[in-house]
C-alpha cells in the first residue's frame, strides 16, 4: 500500500462554493451561524464568502455583513474569494487576510464563466496578486475543469499544468485543482495530479472534487497516495457551480472526514458535531443532504 499522510487539512468551502449555487437566498444570520458552527467543529480553514458582484452571485451579496459577523476563532483561517481589485478592496476593508482567485483549465469554460480567455482572466487578477504580496495577504488559486469541461469535454493535461505553473509563479501559496463537473476517476485524477506535481511542489497543491458520479472519495484517496495533504469539501455536500450545467454538489465534508478517520488519518474535526451541522444546514436549504454518513446517522 502507498504511504498515506498522518494528517490532512480540510478546506471547508460550503459557506462560499456551497451556498453560491443554492437557488434560495440564505439569510445572513444563518450564514454566520454556519461558519461559527464549522469553527466549533475543529475545521482550520473555512472559506467564508465571495466578494464578487451581487449581479453575478446574488446569493453572496451580503459578503461584508457575513465576514464582519462571524466569530473569528484563534488558529482558524477564513479566506474569501475575490475576482478583481474592487473585490480585493472590499475584502480588505472588512479585515480579510487571506484571499482566493480563480481561473480555469478549459478555454471554453473560462470564456463562458468570466467572459475572458484563460490568459485574460489571469491578467485580471495579477494586480490583485501584486497588492496581496505587498499587504502580506496569503493567496490561494482555484483552477476549475481540470478533469473535464461541460462545454468542450476533455481538457488537455498540458493546459492544466500550464495554468497551475503560472499561478504558482505569480505567488499563489496553494493551488486547488477542481473537478468542476465531477467526471474524474481515480486513474485520471492521479495522472492529472502527477502531471501538475512535476512542475509545482506537491505541498502547494490541494484537490477539489465534485461527486456527480460518486467517484469523489476514490479520487481523493488516489491523490492522497501521491502526496496531497489538503482536500476541499463542503458540509452536507452543498454546492456545485452556477456556470457548469449538470454539476452536482461538492463531496461532503462529513464523508471525507469519516473516510480519513477510518484510515487513521488525523483531521482535528469532531465528526458527530459536523454531522449535526450538516443536518442543520440541510434543514435551512430545504433539501436532503447528499452526505452518505449523515443520511446513515439519521436513519
Amino acid at each position: 500500500m502507498p504511504a498515506l499522510p498522518a494528517s490532512v487539512r480540510i478546506v471547508e468551502v460550503g459557506p462560499r462554493d456551497g451556498l453560491q449555487n443554492e437557488k434560495a437566498i440564505i439569510p445572513t444570520a444563518v450564514k454566520i451561524e454556519l461558519i461559527d458552527r464549522l469553527s466549533d467543529c475543529g475545521l482550520r480553514t473555512i472559506e467564508a464568502t465571495s466578494f464578487v458582484s451581487p449581479k453575478w452571485i446574488p446569493q453572496l451579496a451580503d459578503a461584508e455583513e457575513v465576514f464582519t459577523g462571524i466569530r473569528k476563532r484563534e488558529g482558524v483561517s477564513y479566506p474569501v474569494l475575490v475576482p478583481n481589485e474592487q473585490g480585493y478592496e472590499r475584502a480588505r476593508a472588512v479585515g480579510a487576510t487571506e484571499i482566493a482567485v480563480f481561473t480555469a483549465a478549459s478555454e471554453t469554460f473560462s470564456r463562458k464563466n468570466t467572459n475572458a480567455s484563460i490568459d485574460e482572466s489571469i491578467e485580471r487578477f495579477v494586480p490583485v496578486m501584486q497588492r496581496a504580496k505587498a499587504d502580506g495577504v496569503r493567496v490561494r488559486g482555484y483552477i476549475s475543469t481540470v478533469l473535464g469541461c461541460p462545454y468542450q469535454g476533455e481538457v488537455p493535461l498540458s493546459d492544466v499544468v500550464r495554468v497551475s505553473k503560472k499561478l504558482h509563479e505569480l505567488g499563489c501559496a496553494e493551488i486547488s485543482l477542481g473537478d468542476t463537473i465531477g467526471v474524474g476517476t481515480p486513474g485520471k485524477a492521479r495522472a492529472m495530479l502527477l502531471a501538475v506535481a512535476a512542475e509545482v511542489p506537491i505541498d502547494a497543491l490541494a484537490v477539489h472534487f465534485h461527486n456527480t458520479y460518486g467517484q469523489a472519495l476514490a479520487n481523493i484517496l488516489a491523490c492522497l497516495e501521491e502526496g496531497v495533504r489538503v482536500v476541499d469539501s463542503a458540509v452536507s455536500g452543498a454546492g456545485g457551480c452556477p456556470f457548469a450545467p449538470g454539476a452536482t454538489g461538492n463531496v461532503a465534508t462529513e464523508d471525507v472526514v469519516s473516510m480519513l478517520n477510518g484510515m487513521g488519518i488525523e483531521t482535528g474535526i469532531d465528526l458527530p458535531q459536523l454531522i449535526e451541522t450538516g443536518l442543520w444546514l440541510a434543514g435551512h436549504l430545504g433539501h436532503r443532504t447528499t452526505s452518505s454518513v449523515v443520511q446513515a446517522s439519521n436513519g
